[in-house]
């Protein structure tokens, strides 16, 4: 069933056809940067958490050296 509507009302829907995939698009957009946002933070949070752990077995490393020469010294 085919309605036939006047030239204002068709201009109307076009227009808001167009709105409406504008918004979509946006709305995409939107949530593929907060995946990509999402995803580094995870990959930021991983490396930071990596450093730090180095950073405390560096640090227990050292220490033991330093009381191994601490203690032939004494």
């Amino acid at each position: 069933m085919t309605q036939i509507f006047s030239k204002s009302r068709q201009q109307a829907e076009i227009a808001f056809d167009k709105a409406r995939s504008h918004s979509l698009g946006k709305t995409r957009v939107v949530e593929e940067l907060d995946t990509v946002a999402e995803a580094r933070e995870q990959k930021t949070a991983r490396l930071k958490k990596a450093r730090l752990e180095k950073e405390m077995q560096d640090l227990a490393a050292e220490a033991s050296e330093t009381s191994k020469k601490s203690g032939k010294k004494a």
